[in-house]
């Protein structure tokens, strides 16, 4: 929910972030939906796409 919530406030599609961050846009759904867990490497691609911090996404996701 994180991940949806900062792409939906900085306006991004998901098809933008997933081309950002090299990832299938598929993907990206699956992962917001919380249907796929996440590799950290993913995690840091999908951080930098929407320009933030690990740690912010991390504090934002509540953990």
């Amino acid at each position: 929910m994180a991940i949806r919530r900062l792409r939906q406030a900085n306006e991004i599609s998901q098809e933008k972030l997933a081309l950002t961050a090299e990832l299938d846009r598929s993907y990206v759904g699956r992962v917001e939906r919380g249907d796929n867990n996440v590799a950290m490497l993913t995690l840091s691609r999908i951080a930098t796409a929407l320009g933030v911090t690990m740690s912010e996404l991390l504090v934002e996701a509540g953990l």
